[in-house]
């Protein structure tokens, strides 16, 4: 209580206000898999991200960090997927390269230049700043030039010999970058200097003695290398303590859907087997559990019929409401050959609960939505077919003729009614979430009738606001939710342990996923 010792006017600021609670993000992913590279400039060196989960809003800044479509590699078309059917911020955690090495690891490719004056001399050699095997698609061309002939020089006067020379950097057959007037002696133009300083792609080293200019060629670069490891489930899980992996994600508190195509990757290519690939899945849902305001998005094996689909999701007996699974396989363009490929639906569908929490809502069911960037299927169901999918949480993605190709199932992996939609267990982590983050000014106030009232007011409010945009079931916000915080429920014992209990019941609105019409013949009287 403030003093007051002397006479006078003394103003004082009493916080009586309410405390608005804000709904929290829920359109926030996050990527596990292989990518091209995994490398970003920190004053102008590069560093690994291997292991570091690191934010992205759109695809261009993916290709920055990530590069881009690589063979072998289902993340980079589920990312892409994400962005185009509207997700908007997601965080990728790269477990492996298949294009550049990280710094420090895998071979360099390289190409060497013989001398103009003696072939069988080396004068050059020419590097890849990246190692790995995207190097081994560049090329270095080697045009020598020479200084021009003086004017009183007759028509039999020889050329005089070469004193510099240009070179052009290509990609895969395509110029991307030009250095003219170069040489090896000293000043600006060195060529070991503006390679080093200007060159995205290539550096150089002099390995020939005394002044020797290369001769003229292409010369393409090879021998690129990445040291490939066989990626475990410890990958996958990472630690907190090194911000790596799933552990990295934990302190994270943004992302809200987890996806990892690439597992599926791992399993084409015999890294790990179908007890692997479960256990993988079964660590994402153990995080998921544990962090609570997170939902993983699983994919199906390759190559699965229908009845084949059924027996699998009944072998690997997954009970959680935290994650849902979705079948078949979706068919999209491959940027990588030009062709189609199949692949995972998890990133493409991560973007379509984006899509409909910012269109429509957290509490819709993201269902009955088109699958952008999507062509075609890996297995038309049917719906005979379907009837067996749907009752054991598999939701299925199917092409209606005229209505396109569309997630055609919301249910999560759980065998509790109350828990079966996926909407109902994400708009719950919705509100828990928000009003975990609204109230922390609670934390060591009196805990007294006037923090009672305060606490269901201010919790009321936010459930209205909920209450109005739809998320919940009522007519009036009596019927919808109620916040009970009294005497009743922090009686003396428990304010003695220094608890305040609130109670919160809301109904939230479930979808409608068996329309029945009832028709019969009316004989009009």
């Amino acid at each position: 209580m403030p003093s007051y010792l002397s006479p006078g006017i003394y103003m004082e600021e009493v916080d009586r206000g309410t405390k608005p609670i804000e709904a929290v993000g829920t359109a926030v992913a996050a990527f596990i898999g292989y990518t091209d590279k995994a490398v970003d400039m920190k004053d102008g060196k590069p560093v690994s991200l291997v292991g570091k989960p690191t934010l992205v809003t759109n695809w261009t800044q993916y290709q920055q960090k990530f590069g881009g479509f690589v063979k072998g590699a289902y993340t980079p078309d589920a990312v892409f997927g994400y962005f185009a059917n509207g997700g908007s911020i997601c965080y990728i955690v790269s477990i492996k390269t298949l294009g550049q090495a990280e710094p420090g690891a895998g071979k360099i490719a390289a190409a060497e230049a013989p001398a103009l004056a003696d072939k069988k001399k080396p004068a050059l050699t020419f590097k890849a700043k990246q190692a790995g095997p995207g190097g081994n698609g560049i090329s270095v061309e080697v045009k020598t030039v020479s200084p021009a002939l003086p004017a009183e020089a007759g028509a039999d006067a020889k050329p005089a010999a070469p004193t510099s020379f240009n070179v052009v950097i290509k990609v895969d057959g395509q110029n991307a970058e030009t250095f003219n007037d170069l040489s090896l002696g000293k000043g600006d133009n060195n060529v070991q200097t503006v390679l080093e300083t200007k060159s995205r792609l290539v550096t150089v080293e002099v390995v020939g003695k005394g002044d020797l200019i290369p001769a003229d060629g292409v010369y393409s670069l090879a021998g690129g290398e990445i040291q490939q490891k066989a990626i475990t489930l410890a990958d996958y899980q990472g630690s907190v303590a090194e911000r790596r992996g799933l552990g990295g994600l934990e302190p994270i508190e943004d992302v809200t859907m987890i996806c990892a195509p690439d597992l599926m990757a791992a399993y084409e290519a015999g890294e790990i087997d179908m007890k692997g690939v479960q256990s993988v899945q079964q660590a994402i849902i153990d995080y998921c559990e544990l962090v609570r305001y997170c939902f993983a998005l699983l994919d199906c094996p390759p190559g699965l019929m229908p009845q084949e689909m059924k027996e699998w999701r009944m072998a690997v007996n997954y009970d959680t409401t935290r994650a849902a699974l979705y079948y078949p396989w979706i068919e999209v363009a491959d940027n990588v050959t030009g062709k189609t490929r199949l692949m995972p639906p998890s990133g493409h569908m991560a973007g379509v609960y984006a899509r409909t929490d910012n269109t429509r809502g957290v509490h819709k069911a993201p269902a009955n939505e088109l699958v952008r960037a999507c062509i075609g299927l890996g297995v038309n169901v049917t719906k005979g077919e379907h009837d067996l999918l749907n009752p054991i949480g598999v939701n299925v993605i199917r092409s209606f003729p005229g209505r396109g190709i569309r997630v055609w199932g919301a249910r999560t992996l759980s065998s509790d009614a109350s828990w079966r939609y996926i909407n109902v267990r994400r708009l719950f982590n919705m509100v828990e979430e928000s009003i975990e983050r609204g109230t922390q000014w609670v934390v060591f106030e009196p805990n007294d009738p006037f923090l009672w009232s305060r606490v269901s007011r201010d919790v009321s409010s936010f459930l209205r606001m909920v209450w109005r945009s739809g998320a919940l079931f009522g007519a009036t916000p009596e019927n919808a939710f109620y916040v009970k915080c009294d005497a009743e429920t922090n009686p003396p014992e428990a304010r003695d342990l220094g608890q305040l209990v609130v109670e919160i019941g809301i109904a939230p609105v479930k979808p409608a996923e068996f329309v029945i019409f009832r028709i019969s013949q009316w004989q009009p009287s």
